[in-house]
């Protein structure tokens, strides 16, 4: 029986899998890097433990300070979160080769899938639908032309040992293709350490939908239906929703059984999520599994009211799945929009920093998962991802204009956010009808980019603000006032007033 989880991990979803441990009545430890030590899951585990400085490859990918830390607070299990080393075979096995639990799948459905074109293979023999093109590594330059002249343009190549947009290109003229398979090479090799790459047919107008699924110990496996992932920028997800709004009963009754047989194919356990690519018409083919939990996850805990992460752990418990799929519904309509620090108006560019104050969303079906606080500095060394926000209504309308909502009110100084840029998405007409692909953001390219002057009142209150900011530090330097670092504002301020007696 587990009674105590490390999380591997940090930021927002170290805080949502402690939570989740806390309603179970299990203990959790936290791991972080010298730069993280006031972050907010530092602060909610039960336990935590330094494992190294800042950079990522001398902390929070270090498999031996994880374990070493795991094996001195007597830890039943590691919770990968996602990220790091969620996906990283190496892992899996050296948990299982000490005793501890690994809340994941197993080594051999980590490489099996994590491989593109070992995926590719094992769909194939599982009668999964897979995208037209290459099941073999392909090293050799020419190689990669003959084979894309022979499959026809446009392709997609794409890197065989990794994913998040790494060593992708899209070739669509032929005069493009010695230098698009050179560049996808070189940095699949600078990614990933490997240079190998599949070339698969590029599906015009594409639609990028994941079903979640779940498996146990036992043989037993199930969906838990689909997310619409298709507003992407740079092959990044940035709002995702569910149901999709381009669905029927019909295609996801398919795509959920062969989400299903993609996962038996492996043997798979715990939570994962097969990624599938979508035309038009309907027709829908394999894009990849992640052994993980997703990013996005909470929207389909909001529709179908499940727990995920408590899913996770029970099965690490080796428990039988008492979820069955005849019994499993959506519920209304969620979505998410993932909220970064960066600049919108600077292309994107990540914006750390201190965060001066925060103000966040709340109401009815508005669920806020992050880590950061007034005070709270970003560090510049890890994901600019700060938090995702949920909302949830009856209807996708409704849940627009709830996302609008919630927006609005989530304010943040101090640093840049992709606020802004999330709230134009909501009024996007394309977006509104549900009729967009994975092409929305350059489609919509000078409407989401458009620069917000501020209104001549916006302009004038902020003058006001900063003539009595002007006064307020005259004041200051002309009386004595005893300050605290960090101390509190109202005792400060009647210390000020006891003063002005004197």
């Amino acid at each position: 029986m587990i009674k105590k989880i490390l999380v591997a991990n940090r930021g927002e979803i170290a805080v949502r899998v402690m939570r989740s441990c806390r309603e179970m009545g299990i203990k959790s430890v936290a791991v972080f890097s010298e730069v993280d030590r006031t972050s907010m899951h530092v602060r909610y585990a039960d336990e935590a433990y330094c494992i190294g400085p800042a950079p990522s490859n001398e902390s929070y990918l270090v498999i031996d300070n994880i374990i070493e830390v795991a094996k001195k607070t007597k830890a039943d299990a590691i919770h990968p979160g996602y990220g790091f080393l969620s996906e990283n075979a190496e892992f899996s096995d050296r948990c299982k080769r000490e005793g501890i639990i690994f809340i994941g799948p197993s080594s051999y459905a980590i490489n099996t899938m994590g491989d593109k074109i070992t995926a590719r293979k094992t769909m194939q023999k599982a009668n999964v639908p897979v995208v037209p093109g290459t099941i073999e590594p392909i090293q050799d330059l020419d190689k990669a032309v003959e084979v894309i002249m022979e499959i026809g343009l446009p392709v997609m190549i794409k890197a065989s040992a990794g994913g998040g947009g790494k060593g992708m290109r899209l070739v669509k003229y032929e005069k493009d293709i010695l230098s698009a398979v050179s560049s996808a090479k070189s940095e699949a090799k600078a990614a990933f350490g490997d240079d190998a790459v599949y070339i698969e047919k590029y599906i015009n107008s594409p639609h990028h939908i994941e079903f979640q699924v779940l498996a146990d110990n036992h043989g037993n496996c199930i969906h838990l239906f689909e997310r619409e992932c298709s507003v992407q920028r740079r092959h990044q997800k940035v709002i995702e929703e569910t149901p999709s709004p381009i669905m029927t009963p019909e295609v996801r009754d398919d795509m959920g059984k062969h989400a299903v047989a993609a996962a038996k194919a492996v043997n798979y356990s715990g939570a994962g999520t097969i990624e599938f690519i979508v035309d038009d018409d309907l027709n829908y083919y394999f894009l990849e599994m992640n052994t993980r939990l997703q990013v996005e996850h909470p929207i389909t805990e909001r529709v179908v009211s499940v727990d995920l992460v408590k899913e996770q752990i029970k099965i690490a418990n080796n428990e039988v799945l008492s979820l069955k799929q005849d019994e499993l519904v959506q519920n209304g309509h969620a979505i998410e929009a993932r909220i970064y620090a960066e600049d919108p108006d600077n292309n994107f560019m990540p914006n750390p920093g201190l965060i001066k104050h925060i103000t966040e969303p709340l109401g009815l079906g508005v669920r806020h998962d992050g880590y950061v606080y007034e005070g709270y500095e970003i560090p510049i060394h890890y994901d600019p991802l700060i938090s995702k926000l949920i909302v949830w209504a009856p209807t996708r309308d409704e849940a627009i204009e709830r996302m609008k909502r919630a927006l609005y009110a989530y304010k943040i100084t101090g640093i840049k956010t992709s606020i802004p840029f999330l709230n134009r998405i909501m009024d996007v007409p394309s977006f509104k009808e549900g009729k967009y692909n994975t092409h929305f953001i350059q489609d919509n390219e000078a409407s989401l980019m458009e620069k917000e002057e501020p209104s001549q009142k916006l302009k004038d209150i902020a003058s006001i603000a900063a003539f009595f900011n002007y006064l307020e530090r005259i004041e200051e330097r002309s009386a004595p006032v005893f300050k605290q670092a960090n101390g509190s504002n109202w005792k400060n301020c009647g210390r000020k007033k006891n003063l002005e007696h004197l």
